[in-house]
């Protein structure tokens, strides 16, 4: 999509990209915390989705340090160093981009199981696997997954490849949307521009079910609750709580 492509050419004109050096976290970091407030941390593999999803309510990504195999260049079905600064770290200095993912982070705090579920199926189909289809009818990827997979942005989005079925973006369908995590998606959903993503993606995170709301504040990089909030004991299960009475934040 445009955003990703306005976004990876500012990252080669500051000389953090280039053909003839290694991208470093760090200053990939700074530079993208200076524009949206995100930061990028190293990660040595995979983490637990509430985990995951926990950090980005503080604008915090964790990336991954190691790279696919050189036998499969095409497809990694785990985030490698390639996907993440070819695929999701562009994105993130993109501020409609930067919310949109902030706001499942924000959500998956105090969040059921099934909620953390459904918000990382969101996930899945959107920062991962997002689409854009423009005016023109056009389909544009947004997602690191397709981003940084030569294969996978051939399949997503030829227009008469029969193999794939493009939905609108719809986060109550994503969330109960099932995926398959060692091939390429035969689902993607597609939203008309990234503010279109956002606001959809806000009105259901404002819908989720949680013991408490809550705000960030980027002055501080800190997250204010309108209760006290306390971690829960390793074992503890976790008990719904009725908000039908409560007045928003």
């Amino acid at each position: 999509c445009k955003e990703h492509n306005d976004a990876l050419q500012e990252l080669t004109d500051a000389g953090i990209y280039g053909p003839r050096r290694i991208p470093q976290l760090s200053e990939l970091s700074e530079f993208v915390s200076a524009r949206t407030g995100f930061q990028f941390r190293p990660v040595t593999g995979l983490l637990s989705g509430r985990d995951f999803l926990n950090a980005l309510a503080f604008r915090v990504f964790f990336s991954t340090q190691y790279i696919r195999h050189h036998s499969a260049p095409m497809y990694t079905p785990e985030p490698d160093v390639i996907h993440e600064l070819l695929g999701h770290a562009p994105m993130f200095l993109n501020p409609d981009f930067a919310d949109f993912t902030q706001y499942i982070g924000l959500a998956s705090l105090g969040a059921s199981d099934d909620v953390i579920k459904k918000l990382a199926a969101c996930y899945w189909f959107s920062v991962e696997f997002g689409l854009l289809i423009d005016f023109k009818g056009a389909v544009k990827a947004y997602g690191a997954g397709v981003l940084s997979s030569y294969g996978e942005l051939l399949h997503a989005t030829s227009p008469t490849n029969p193999d794939i079925s493009i939905k609108p973006w719809d986060p109550e369908e994503a969330a109960h949307q099932e995926y398959p995590i060692t091939t390429m998606q035969p689902v993607y959903f597609a939203a008309k521009s990234m503010e279109d993503a956002k606001i959809q993606m806000k009105a259901y995170c404002d819908r989720v079910n949680r013991p408490f709301h809550c705000v960030y504040d980027a002055e501080s990089k800190s997250v204010f609750t309108d209760v006290d909030v306390y971690t829960r004991p390793v074992g503890m299960k976790y008990r719904p709580v009725d908000l039908s009475s409560r007045e928003p934040l």
